[in-house]
């Protein structure tokens, strides 16, 4: 049987590790416990944050308990690493917002009733109760100023600038992981590349205060793709967790529509998918590219874990229903969704004639063109071929009075809307 670690190298998974061959056998021969953090510094998480906690939800898997840290206290400070500006500092209120939308997220992700059942935790709450002679006398008096100098996090910004709020992070960072290894047991902390210089902080901050204590860090690359690009923003920005903000629909196509020399190692790091049918979808790539078997199964599968099967059925609907043209089966919230990126124009109320309408958006360049468009049977309403020269948009047409959807060929989508 491969073991946890042969899996996550076979993934791309490991970076860095503080000492793999402690890290190996203490996996293979102890039940352990271990944590990744994310400060709520938004109402959600994005894709960008995935990778580190489903390799987390990969060791409770394996036997082994996740502790999942929300940084409810860290998150009022902000984390320098590899910032180039000062993060804009949250009001409590609105950490405290971010921390509950977090969490509810984290509940899909991983099991809380299994035998190693997930463990949540708030650094807010023992954070808030050092005080500032506390903080310098039984913390900072462990840390050197040269060795947070030499932090590469800490050294990228000392040119633009960084406040003494932001300095401490990575103290109040290497707290979290000794509270936790005193009341949890917690042996390993893992995190993104960038979390390094904080993970090992922590461990140099134990050493120095409490001694030998059996701990490790591990970290896990950054995620780009293929032509070098970082990974997991669109031009519409972030692809985040919350369906509110994006939507299960435009969730499931941006995995879809990954590029067949990206897909395979996205399988790898986002999905459950066992090695030997990521190896046939490999070949499948290789093969029969034409029919993108392993973008859809990495869409279904990661679009299923973190938006449930419901949200699944929903992104699949409006999907299908896109690429039929049966607009009609779709609610007015659905189309708007899914068409949300498309051109729109404000339709002129005193003149319905379908030729204006579509000159007038911009869907044909002239009169004579639209009705050339619309004889030759490439105009659409609302996902019905439209033949009629003389036609006349009516109430009908508007979708909760709202809007009406024309399209021009196969794809051409134009939202026409009414004041």
């Amino acid at each position: 049987m491969t073991t946890l670690l042969e899996d996550l190298q076979y993934r791309g998974i490991v970076y860095q590790m503080t000492d793999e061959e402690k890290i190996s056998e203490m996996l293979e021969n102890e039940k352990i416990s271990l944590y990744c953090g994310a400060d709520p510094t938004a109402d959600s998480l994005h894709i960008g944050h995935l990778v580190p906690f489903l390799t987390l939800r990969r060791f409770q898997q394996y036997g082994h308990r996740p502790v999942i840290l929300i940084g409810g206290g860290t998150g009022m400070i902000g984390d320098p690493s590899f910032k180039a500006d000062e993060r804009k500092l949250l009001t409590e209120e609105e950490v405290d917002k971010n921390v509950e939308s977090i969490k509810k997220q984290m509940e899909n992700i991983f099991d809380f009733s299994d035998d190693n059942a997930a463990l949540m935790v708030n650094n807010k709450d023992w954070l808030k109760n050092i005080s500032l002679i506390s903080f310098l006398r039984d913390y900072g008096k462990h840390v050197g100023l040269n060795y947070m100098l030499s932090k590469d996090a800490i050294q990228s910004r000392l040119e633009t600038g960084i406040s003494y709020t932001e300095f401490t992070y990575t103290i109040l960072q290497a707290i979290d992981y000794g509270h936790l290894n005193k009341e949890h047991d917690v042996r390993i902390q893992i995190g993104g590349s960038d979390q390094w210089g904080n993970i090992t902080s922590g461990l140099e901050l134990m050493r120095r205060m409490y001694g030998t204590t059996n701990s490790e860090g591990l970290t896990i690359p950054l995620i780009t793709k293929a032509d070098g690009k970082k990974f997991g923003k669109t031009e519409s920005g972030n692809i985040w967790l919350d369906s509110k903000r994006t939507s299960p629909y435009e969730f499931y196509q941006f995995w879809l529509n990954q590029r067949d020399e990206d897909v395979i190692k996205f399988l790898k790091l986002f999905t459950f998918v066992e090695r030997e049918e990521i190896e046939a979808l490999a070949e499948s790539v290789e093969k029969e590219p034409h029919l993108r078997q392993a973008q859809k199964r990495l869409a279904d599968e990661i679009t299923e874990f973190i938006h449930g099967s419901q949200g699944l059925e929903e992104a699949k609907k409006v999907t299908e229903a896109l690429f039929s043209g049966d607009i009609k089966s779709l609610d007015a919230a659905q189309i708007k969704d899914a068409l949300k990126d498309a051109p729109s124009a404000e339709a002129d109320k005193e003149d319905s004639s379908l030729v204006n309408v579509l000159v007038n958006a911009g869907v044909s360049p002239s009169r004579r063109q639209a009705r050339e468009d619309i004889q030759n049977g490439a105009i659409y309403i609302n996902g019905e071929r439209n033949q009629d020269v003389n036609y006349e948009i009516n109430a009908e047409d508007k979708i909760d009075g709202e809007f009406t959807v024309v399209r021009r060929g196969k794809k051409k989508y134009t939202i026409i809307n009414y004041k």
